[in-house]
């Protein structure tokens, strides 16, 4: 089993946390994270390839923005909101302050309203 690369706590920079975070999917990701809390990668109905979708994951996790773990065949994904705070105080605060939800979801996730037009 290949092991997933996290950085430890002091090699986390800002710049890599910036451009993880400088990508409207991946803003995405880390919203509904914070507001959701843990997820599987499944669990993110956007429509983009599912290899696309790997690379922002390991975009996240590679920077330091998340920490992916393996449960069988599925990845769970958690904030490193502790980590984040501590390196950057109000950074992640004020970035999902800004962020507005993603309008590109797959079909399965439109709302009613929009499934009848």
């Amino acid at each position: 089993m290949r092991l997933l690369y996290h950085p430890d706590k002091k090699h986390i920079s800002l710049a890599g946390v910036l451009y993880a975070l400088g990508d409207p999917v991946r803003l995405e990701i880390v919203r509904r994270l914070a507001l959701e809390g843990e997820q599987c990668c499944a669990d993110f109905d956007i429509a983009i390839a599912k290899s696309t979708m790997s690379n922002h994951f390991k975009i996240l996790r590679e920077s330091g923005v998340v920490l992916t773990r393996k449960e069988g065949t599925l990845h769970i994904n958690m904030l490193r909101k502790d980590d984040l705070d501590a390196l950057f105080p109000g950074l992640l605060d004020a970035v999902l302050r800004s962020v507005k939800p993603l309008s590109v979801c797959s079909s399965s996730q439109k709302t009613a309203s929009q499934q009848v037009l």
